[in-house]
């Protein structure tokens, strides 16, 4: 997967068309990614305790999966950008064709 943990990410699809997030997780297998602050759902928690630890009750705000298609990586220059790779002095680095840039 090109994009990973930490990137700072531009949606281009979907309900939440053009807001920019960080990646904090990564669902390989799934082909998706969680960003923070993108695709909130409401969800419906019972109360119940585990261990030591009490879980609120109530409705709370989730961050739910997007698919990484929909997504774009934003550039330490500021701009979204689609990702390759390239072998740079026998490393393998992300790199933006439109940009010209190392992304790594």
């Amino acid at each position: 997967m090109k994009i990973k943990k930490g990137d700072t990410v531009l949606v281009i699809a979907g309900d939440d068309k053009g807001k920019r997030g960080e990646v904090v997780r990564v669902l390989p297998k799934q082909n998706k990614i969680v960003v923070k602050g993108v695709n909130i759902a409401k969800k419906h928690v019972r109360p119940r305790q585990s261990g030591t630890r009490v879980v609120q009750a109530g409705i709370i705000e989730v961050e739910m999966p997007i698919d990484v298609s929909n997504v774009k990586l934003i550039a330490p220059s500021g701009k979204p950008t689609r990702v390759n790779y390239r072998f740079i002095d026998g490393r393998k680095v992300r790199y933006s064709n439109k940009l010209q840039e190392v992304l790594d």
